[in-house]
C-alpha cells in the first residue's frame, strides 16, 4: 500500500496504551501486522495458532478501548492469548513460547501484569472476572473486568453458574462471547445450535440498556436491523433472550473481524454500561492464514511449520502414539462387543476417539466441554448395561472428580476411564501435567487403577478394562510416541492386581508403575556395569496392589524403590502403607519412593521436565547408589 508508514505500525506499540494514540485506520494496520507476527512466531515455536488468529482484531480493539492493566482482560482457556502477549510488552520474547524458560502458552499471573488471571482450562473467565468486579466494588483493585469466552467453553456448567450469579449481583461486567463455532473440535449441543440460530438470518439485534437509543452509532447494516427488531419483533423471542433472562444486557451479534464495528460498539458499551453486558462477537478461527482456515481443527494446535506452505515439521517416529494405540485397541474390542461405547468431552482428536467415531458413530458421544456431565453420563450408560469408556485427559478428569466419587465409585458402576496425558506433558506446562490422577483415583474403594509401561501393555489394559464389569476402572498413558516395542495382535485381559518381574537382580529392587520403566531399564544397564544389577518389576496396578509381589521384593532385597509419574500420595504411598502394616520396616528394609516433586514444573521438553523432577535414568541410578550407601564410590569413579 502506498500510504503505509515506512515504519510498521506494530513497531510503534510497546504497551497497549500506545494504541490510544493511533487512528482507527492505523489500528487496522496494527491488526494486519499482529496477525503476521503471530503466524511467524508460532511457525518457530509451534503452539495454538487458530484461536489467536481468530481474535486479532478483537485483541487490538479491546486494548485500544479499555485501559489495561488497570482494566482486566481475562482470556478464557488462553489458547487465543498470543496476540495479547505481543501487544503487552512481550513481543521480544514471543519466539520463546512454550519453550523452557520462555513464555507460557497460556496467560500467567507471574509473567505479566497484563495477565490478571491464569487460565489453561476452559470456562473459568466469567467467574474470575466477576470476582474482580466484586472486589472493585469493595475497595479492591479498580478498573473494569472483561471476560473473553469462546462458544465452545459456554457448554460448561461453570460458565452458566457465573452468568447466573453475575446477573443477580448486577455489577458492571463485560463478557465477550467469541463465537467461532468451534472450540478444539466443532462444538456440540443445544448451546451451539442456539448461537448458530442467532446469526443464521440478517442481524437485527438492538442494544439493550448499554446503547438504548443509540442505534445511530451502529454501523450498517445493524442500524436497519435494530430498527426492525424494535418495530416488528416486540414481544417475540429474539436472539439474546437467554442471556437477558440471566440478567445481562445483550449486544450483537457483530462481526469480530470488522475493526470499525468492534471499536464503535466497544466504545459505546464502555461509556454507557452500568450492569453486566454480553457482547456477542462472530469470528473465524484461523482467520487470515489459509492453511489454518483449511485445517479440520482450524490450526488449533500445530507443530513448527513452514509459513508459506503451512507444512508442519514433525519429527518422524517409527512408534505409534499412545493415543492412537488406545483408539485402535478400543475399536478392535468393539468389533466383537456391541455394548462398548466411548465418551469424550470436546476432545475427539486429542483422545483418539475421532477414529472410533468414524467406525462406530452411534456408539461415540462428544458431550462438549463438560467433564462433570461426561462422567455422570458414562455412569448412566454403565447403569443401563453398556460398557462405557470415558476418555479424558488427566487434568480434565480433575474437573469431574466429585462425579467420579459420587456417581461412579459409590455405586460401583463399571465406567472405564481412559486417562490420556498422564505424567509431564512438555510444552503445555503445569496446567496440563497429569500429576494427580493416581492419588485421587487410587484412594477410592473398589477402583481398579492401571498404568501402561509401554504401548503393548496399553493394548492389554484396554482388554482388561473391557473385562472388568463389576466395578470402575482406570488406565493411564502418556502423551507422545510409544517405546517401539513389539505389539500384540490383540489384547489379553490381565489378572487383576498382578504385576510382573522384568529382570532379576540383587540387593535392591525397583518397582515401576507406568512408563518410567524405560528409564529404569537404562539405569539398570549402567548399574549392572558397576556390579549392582537391581531387580526390576512392573507393578501394572496401583490398586489393587500386588501384595505378594511387593512382599517378595521386600523380603529378598535390602532396599526397595518405587517410581511413578505422579505426585506424592499415589502408588508409592500405597506401597509404603502395605509395608508398614506388614511390619516390613521393622525388619530393616530401606525404602524410597520416587514421585514428582512438590512443585509445579514449567513448560519444557518432557525430557527436561523429568530431569527437573529427578526421574530420568541418571537420577534413578543415583537413587540406587544413595540407598545402598555407595554414592561416594560413584563420585570417585566419576
Amino acid at each position: 500500500m502506498t500510504d503505509r508508514p515506512k515504519t510498521p505500525t506494530l513497531d510503534r506499540v510497546t504497551v497497549p496504551a500506545d494504541l490510544k494514540a493511533l487512528s482507527d485506520r492505523e489500528l487496522r494496520l496494527v491488526a494486519d501486522e499482529l496477525r503476521a507476527e503471530t503466524i511467524s512466531a508460532v511457525s518457530v515455536t509451534g503452539g495454538h495458532l487458530g484461536a489467536g488468529l481468530g481474535v486479532v482484531e478483537l485483541t487490538v480493539a479491546l486494548h485500544a478501548v479499555f485501559d489495561t492493566p488497570h482494566d482486566k482482560i481475562i482470556w478464557d482457556v488462553g489458547h487465543q492469548c498470543y496476540p495479547h502477549k505481543i501487544l503487552t510488552g512481550r513481543r521480544d520474547r514471543i519466539r520463546t513460547l512454550r519453550q523452557k524458560d520462555g513464555l507460557s502458552g497460556f496467560t500467567k499471573r507471574s509473567e505479566s501484569p497484563y495477565d490478571p488471571f491464569g487460565a489453561a482450562h476452559s470456562s473459568t473467565s466469567i467467574s474470575a472476572a466477576l470476582g474482580f468486579a466484586a472486589a472493585r466494588d469493595l475497595g479492591g483493585d479498580a478498573g473494569d473486568a472483561i471476560a473473553v469466552i469462546g462458544d465452545g467453553a459456554m457448554s460448561a456448567g461453570m460458565a452458566y453458574e457465573a452468568l447466573n450469579n453475575a446477573g443477580h449481583l448486577k455489577k458492571r461486567l463485560f463478557v465477550v462471547l467469541n463465537d467461532n463455532e468451534m472450540s478444539i473440535a466443532p462444538p456440540v449441543g443445544a448451546m451451539s445450535s442456539y448461537l448458530s440460530r442467532l446469526y443464521a438470518g440478517a442481524p437485527y439485534q438492538e442494544f439493550k440498556a448499554a446503547a438504548k437509543g443509540a442505534i445511530s452509532l451502529l454501523p450498517e447494516p445493524f442500524q436497519e436491523g435494530a430498527r426492525r427488531a424494535k418495530e416488528m419483533l416486540k414481544g417475540m423471542t429474539v436472539g439474546g433472550t437467554l442471556f437477558e433472562e440471566l440478567g445481562f444486557s445483550y449486544v450483537g451479534p457483530i462481526d469480530g473481524h470488522d475493526m470499525e464495528q468492534l471499536l464503535s460498539i466497544l466504545r459505546t458499551v464502555h461509556d454507557r454500561a452500568t450492569g453486566p453486558i454480553l457482547i456477542h462477537v462472530l469470528t473465524k478461527k484461523g482467520k487470515g492464514y489459509a492453511p489454518a482456515e483449511r485445517a479440520a481443527d482450524k490450526g488449533h494446535a500445530t507443530a513448527k511449520f513452514d509459513v508459506v506452505t503451512g507444512e508442519q515439521k514433525k519429527t518422524p517416529s517409527n512408534a505409534p502414539s499412545y493415543t492412537k494405540v488406545f483408539a485402535q485397541s478400543l475399536i478392535r474390542e468393539a468389533e466383537g462387543d456391541d455394548k462398548i461405547v466411548a465418551i469424550t468431552a470436546a476432545m475427539p482428536d486429542g483422545t483418539g476417539l475421532n477414529l472410533f467415531a468414524e467406525r462406530y458413530p452411534r456408539r461415540c458421544f462428544d458431550v462438549g466441554i463438560a467433564e462433570q456431565h461426561a462422567v455422570t453420563f458414562s455412569a448412566g450408560l454403565a447403569a443401563a448395561g453398556l460398557k462405557p469408556f470415558c476418555a479424558l485427559y488427566s487434568t480434565f478428569l480433575q474437573r469431574g472428580y466429585d462425579q467420579v466419587v459420587h456417581d461412579v465409585a459409590i455405586q460401583r458402576l463399571p465406567v472405564r476411564f481412559a486417562i490420556d496425558r498422564a505424567g509431564l506433558v512438555g510444552a503445555d506446562g503445569a496446567t496440563h501435567a497429569g500429576a494427580f490422577d493416581i492419588a485421587y483415583l487410587a484412594n477410592l474403594p473398589g477402583m481398579v487403577v492401571m498404568a501402561a509401561a509401554d504401548e503393548a501393555e496399553l493394548v492389554h489394559m484396554v482388554a482388561t478394562a473391557v473385562a472388568i464389569d463389576d466395578r470402575p476402572s482406570a488406565f493411564r498413558f502418556p502423551r507422545g510416541e510409544g517405546a517401539g516395542v513389539d505389539m500384540p495382535e490383540r489384547g489379553q485381559p490381565l489378572e487383576i492386581g498382578r504385576g510382573r518381574i522384568i529382570a532379576e537382580g540383587g540387593r535392591v529392587a525397583i518397582l515401576s508403575f507406568g512408563t518410567r520403566l524405560a528409564e529404569v531399564l537404562k539405569a539398570r544397564e549402567s548399574l549392572t556395569a558397576r556390579g549392582l544389577a537391581p531387580t526390576i518389576a512392573d507393578a501394572r496396578f496401583a490398586k489393587p496392589l500386588d501384595r505378594d509381589l511387593i512382599l517378595r521384593l521386600a523380603a529378598e532385597h535390602e532396599a526397595l524403590i518405587t517410581i511413578e509419574e505422579g505426585a506424592i500420595g499415589g502408588f508409592g504411598s500405597h506401597v509404603a502403607q502395605l509395608l508398614a502394616e506388614e511390619g516390613v520396616f521393622d525388619r530393616g528394609l530401606k525404602f524410597r519412593s520416587m514421585v514428582l516433586p512438590d512443585i509445579f514444573i514449567d513448560q519444557a521438553s518432557p525430557e527436561d521436565m523429568y530431569a527437573t523432577a529427578g526421574m530420568d535414568a541418571a537420577r534413578i541410578e543415583a537413587k540406587v547408589l544413595e540407598i545402598l550407601n555407595v554414592a561416594s564410590v560413584a563420585s570417585k569413579r566419576a
